[in-house]
């Protein structure tokens, strides 16, 4: 491990990153560019002692797991984290699943999309990343466990699910989420956590059961038509985008409507409500 590259690579890209990049407030009493050190560490999940060793060149190896927790937390681009792994004495393995860590180009598009619902889902529909009009729209996903950020998890075993199935668009897309996991099981065969959430549904939900020996397999993309019931601004009628992020087994799911119609004035009422609607009748979040 190159220690003192290691810390002069991570004070340079700290740099870089303003607070509005990650969702964070400015303040009024910031004296240098980009982020604090304990503003990293907190995204990354480190303390902020270990987080400033790092910088300091006098810390430990950081392990794998540290590394994909930093690049996600500075934004690292593909051939950043590429380095990173490199000046900590590791090679960049070759994903064997989706990738957990979206692409820092499309976290900026993300943050970009203000007044646009947006967010990434991996191959098994774990939702990766949002911005802030997706929040307002689904619910904030940050306070979430993981498992309820699940999309497939929470339409067949969600507090609402039985009444959200009973929904003709909503059972529709349930097939269509069952037939893509199997399809992402062929593509990702060692990837445990595909596997694990295929035991865990079929141990909870005889309706995915049900859907899943049906055998069915496809690759949904393009552009469907969503209805949406909000709690704050009623009905919406949107236009969903699914595109592809080339290499790492994500998509970039996009809601738009078109200008002038009761759904984009709906949405920017979302704009300015935010998340101060309840999540406790958003339902199971987005379909």
């Amino acid at each position: 491990m190159d220690r003192r590259q290691f810390a002069e690579f991570l004070r340079s890209r700290r740099s870089r990153v303003q607070p509005g990049d990650v969702g964070l407030a400015a303040g009024t009493r910031r004296r240098t560019p980009g982020l604090r050190r304990e503003e990293v560490a907190g995204l990354a999940g480190i303390s902020v002692d270990y987080y400033s060793r790092l910088e300091q060149a006098r810390g430990p190896q950081p392990s794998r797991q540290v590394l994909s927790a930093l690049a996600r937390a500075l934004r690292l681009y593909d051939a950043e984290r590429a380095h990173l792994y490199h000046l900590a004495g590791e090679e960049p393995a070759a994903p064997e699943g989706p990738s957990p860590d979206v692409p820092a180009g499309v976290l900026h598009l993300l943050d970009r999309l203000d007044d646009t619902p947006a967010y990434v889902i991996d191959a098994k529909y774990q939702i990766l990343a949002w911005n802030r009009m997706a929040a307002a729209l689904m619910g904030d996903p940050t306070p979430w466990p993981a498992q309820r950020r699940n999309i497939i998890w929470n339409l067949f075993t969600g507090e609402h699910s039985a009444a959200a199935l009973a929904d003709p668009h909503t059972a529709a897309f349930a097939a269509e989420c069952v037939a893509e996991l199997r399809a992402a099981a062929a593509r990702f065969p060692q990837d445990s956590g595909i596997h694990r959430l295929i035991a865990d549904l079929r141990l909870a939900s005889p309706d995915f059961v049900r859907q899943w020996e049906q055998l069915r397999v496809c690759v949904r993309r393009g552009t469907t038509v969503k209805h949406l019931r909000h709690p704050a601004v009623g009905e919406l009628t949107l236009e969903c985008e699914v595109l592809d992020i080339a290499g790492h087994g994500q998509r970039l799911i996009i809601y738009s409507a078109a200008p002038g119609s009761p759904a984009a004035e709906a949405l920017k009422l979302l704009g300015v409500l935010g998340t101060q609607w309840s999540e406790a009748e958003a339902g199971a979040g987005p379909r």
